[in-house]
């Protein structure tokens, strides 16, 4: 036999020499390779407040209720016992306090004050996010304040949300996170921020917030899906077929003072988290939104469903791989479960 058949047959004999099943034989192997790995620091958990007595149950979001105040700690509590270290409040308000101009989300009474003070004088060093947007407290039900022809008004919204911001930044809130999509929001709430003496306020943009179907669930947990009704939000959020538009709104909100950015929905829109992650290099967060959640959770019996449970970890996982440093999602109590 010559030294090239030789060759030959010895690595047939050997064929394949690479197996990558090698790595994936035992489940200790399998973690000491694992490229990415969710954990209970990367949940963030939503919390929906109201002014009323009682806990709330949501139709069309099972498992997911709106908190009075004096039951805030009990949930707050659960998420810390769970391992969660951060928050995001969201306010339900009365519709006899919704006006055109959302006056109500300045009024001293707005229950979003009172639930982060509530929140950081709890002993469990939870941070707060809170919620800079007018949509809870508009008539219309839209994310600002309307101009003649009912298209929100880009800098009377502006003005408004700097002074919500700054009175969100008092009542305590670790990060506050403008949602609304206006042009230059970033820029004018950081300036105004750092005038009323909060010049180490983290600001969270949803820099990149598209227009998007999922988010009606969360419409009837902060009642402006009535309010809003039919009427769209396109002339202010992002068109769902856009792509290189988002690193565009990251660009500006980052030079604007935005120390981390959000991608919303996150499913759909795993190409653009990926995108942002990748390009920018900044701490970039996902919002698992409420038609997301709806559809892993669509009653109360899915809640207990081993299957439907795994689909959702899974989901949670694929969010890290696609380079997100936290994820906000109603699952995150049940996720930190499985979790731990």
């Amino acid at each position: 036999m010559s030294c090239y058949d030789f060759l030959v047959s010895t690595m047939t004999r050997q064929y394949p020499r690479t197996r990558l099943r090698r790595l994936r034989q035992a489940s200790w192997l399998r973690s000491l390779v694992s490229e990415n790995r969710l954990t209970v620091d990367d949940l963030i958990l939503p919390i929906f407040v109201h002014g009323g007595d009682d806990i709330q149950a949501i139709d069309t979001l099972p498992g997911v209720f709106r908190w009075p105040l004096s039951q805030l700690p009990t949930i707050c509590a659960q998420a810390s016992d769970a391992g969660i270290k951060c928050v995001a409040l969201f306010p339900c308000i009365e519709s006899r306090h919704k006006d055109p101009e959302g006056r109500f989300s300045t009024h001293r009474d707005n229950i979003l004050f009172s639930a982060i003070d509530t929140v950081k004088r709890l002993p469990l060093d939870l941070g707060v996010i809170a919620d800079v947007a007018l949509d809870p407290y508009t008539s219309h039900g839209h994310d600002g304040v309307l101009n003649r022809q009912g298209v929100v008004d880009n800098d009377r919204t502006v003005a408004k949300l700097c002074e919500l911001a700054v009175l969100l930044c008092r009542a305590g809130a670790d990060i506050i996170a403008p949602s609304d999509m206006q042009d230059g929001r970033i820029g004018s709430i950081r300036l105004a921020c750092d005038q009323a003496g909060y010049t180490n306020q983290v600001i969270l943009s949803y820099a990149v917030k598209f227009c998007s179907s999922f988010y009606g669930p969360f419409r009837d947990a902060v009642g402006s899906n009535q309010a809003l009704n039919s009427a769209s939000k396109s002339t202010y959020q992002q068109d769902p077929s856009n792509q290189f538009e988002s690193a565009h709104e990251v660009a500006l909100d980052l030079e604007e003072g935005a120390d981390i950015v959000m991608v919303k929905p996150g499913m759909p829109y795993q190409d653009i988290l990926y995108q942002i992650a990748s390009e920018f290099k900044v701490p970039t967060f996902v919002y698992q939104v409420s038609g997301e959640y709806q559809m892993f959770f669509p009653n109360e019996e899915a809640l207990d469903d081993a299957n439907r449970i795994a689909m959702l970890m899974e989901t949670l996982v694929s969010f890290k791989r696609s380079g997100a440093h936290a994820i906000v999602s109603y699952a995150s109590l049940i996720a930190a479960n499985q979790l731990r």
